[in-house]
């Protein structure tokens, strides 16, 4: 069962949330900004910085839409300025895995797996069920000692990671895989610059060895469905728009590099290019991340990339990540009954969410943002990208997000299930839970996982 305290906290938290989603069914219309809101005067919020932190990574944040409050917040690993790794022909030899120089976490246990056994219980991918490390590992990173290949990455200036310039080569760039994280807060609260928020997206951007983007969306009730998911397209079509740019100011277009007018391509370029993404980003291997109902949108997006298809280019969805996503139905499943009364988020609660989020004329708890589970939703699923999803034991939305990934493995769609025991909604994620070991476990489970579909041939993660 959980602690004491997390019963406690929950209790006032349910407290706290109530009370503020009362007061915002009752605010008038005519009082919401017209350009929506990203965040609540409630919510502490973590400053960016441009510096690489102790943690090694460095943070920046982005208006993207003139019309709208929509802006991301990009977290860079300190890794993408190491120098990239030497190809399989020239890899050195394998070290010694006894040698004092190799990591313990780097060894192989006794059952020839790297990792130790896991500590929650997995559904549909039982041969790696028991390849998940338990005890927290660190990876360090640091700067690259190739100070040539720095001077023609970075432009840095007193301590600021610029990114690239576009009259210098981008041949020694390292190219990250790049994370669409979506927070969670129930529609109506939480942000992607929150601390908490923050504090994950580091923990995912090391461990993943990404670059994440968290999408500081619209929330509810300034602007109900479909703000929110729009948002998340929005930002998924402005990471192709980005990639492009960055081909044509690099000089990806060779029919430019002929022209006398190539500085008018690299200024053009370089006035709207992002330079961390330019400089490190690949978008050929985008994952979407979504907790809570962030994970709703993250589906969302998924669905409308696999319509979408090559128009995305060079943008592809390679696999999501589904954190005890929000979904409901109309017919209650068994945690849905068992556990209404829940910590945290419970079904109370949930309903005045939805209320809040679903248009008035609109509202239906088996509304396709609701119900994953809808009869001929689109597309078919046997197109959806590898899922996982992760749920907690004592959460009440649990059933029916299992219930989907085994929909999804019915149609061979690569989905497995890790349900971690005496965890309740946002364990990984909350505030006041991201410290503890449980938490920080997801947070490697996550990135094991993820590494099967982000991986570079020649480089795959060992399991």
């Amino acid at each position: 069962m959980p602690s004491v305290a997390v019963k406690l906290y929950s209790v006032f938290f349910k407290f706290l949330l109530k009370h503020r989603l009362q007061n915002r069914i009752q605010t008038r219309p005519d009082d919401f900004d017209p350009f929506g809101v990203t965040s609540r005067p409630e919510e502490t919020i973590a400053a960016a910085n441009p510096l690489f932190d102790d943690d090694g990574v460095a943070t920046k944040d982005i208006h993207i839409d003139p019309f709208t409050s929509l802006s991301i917040r990009i977290f860079l690993p300190e890794s993408a300025l190491s120098p990239p790794e030497p190809s399989v022909k020239s890899r050195p030899r394998r070290p010694d895995l006894n040698s004092p120089s190799v990591s313990d976490s780097a060894r192989p246990s006794p059952n020839g797996s790297p990792f130790h056994s896991s500590r929650r219980n997995s559904y549909g991918n039982a041969a790696a069920a028991n390849t998940l490390k338990a005890e927290p590992r660190r990876s360090s990173y640091g700067f690259s000692n190739d100070v040539e290949g720095l001077n023609l990455m970075a432009g840095v200036g007193a301590g600021v990671y610029r990114g690239y310039s576009p009259a210098n080569s981008a041949k020694k760039s390292r190219k990250l895989p790049v994370i669409l994280q979506f927070h969670g807060g129930g529609w109506v609260s939480g942000s992607n610059d929150s601390v908490a928020n923050d504090c994950f997206c580091r923990r995912i951007a090391k461990l993943c060895d990404v670059i994440v983007v968290a999408v500081g969306y619209r929330l509810a009730p300034e602007n109900r469905y479909p703000a929110a998911f729009e948002d998340g397209l929005k930002v998924l079509n402005w990471l192709g728009k980005q990639a492009n740019l960055a081909n044509l100011s690099m000089g990806g277009a060779t029919e430019l590099k002929k022209t006398d007018n190539r500085h008018i391509v690299d200024t053009f370029g370089a006035s709207m290019v992002e330079p961390w993404l330019a400089a490190h980003g690949d978008p050929s291997r985008c994952v979407l991340l979504g907790v809570s109902c962030g994970a709703n949108i993250a589906d969302y997006v998924a669905r409308k990339a696999v319509e979408a298809g090559k128009l995305l280019e060079p943008v592809k969805v390679v696999a999501q990540v589904l954190m005890y996503p929000f979904f409901v139905g109309s017919v209650p499943t068994h945690s849905e009954i068992k556990l209404a009364n829940s910590y945290f988020y419970d079904k109370a609660m949930c309903m005045l969410a939805w209320k809040l989020f679903l248009p008035e004329e609109e509202f239906s708890l088996d509304h396709p943002a609701a119900n994953p589970l809808i009869p001929d939703r689109q597309p078919p699923l046997k197109l959806m990208p590898p899922t996982l999803t992760v749920v907690a034991e004592h959460d009440w939305m649990r059933d029916r997000a299992i219930a989907y990934s085994e929909e999804l493995r019915k149609v061979n769609v690569d989905a497995p299930v890790m349900e971690y025991k005496d965890a309740v909604h946002e364990f990984a994620t909350l505030d006041m839970l991201l410290k503890t070991p449980q938490a920080q476990a997801c947070a490697e489970d996550i990135a094991i996982w993820v590494k099967k579909y982000i991986s570079l041939r020649g480089h795959e993660f060992s399991y």
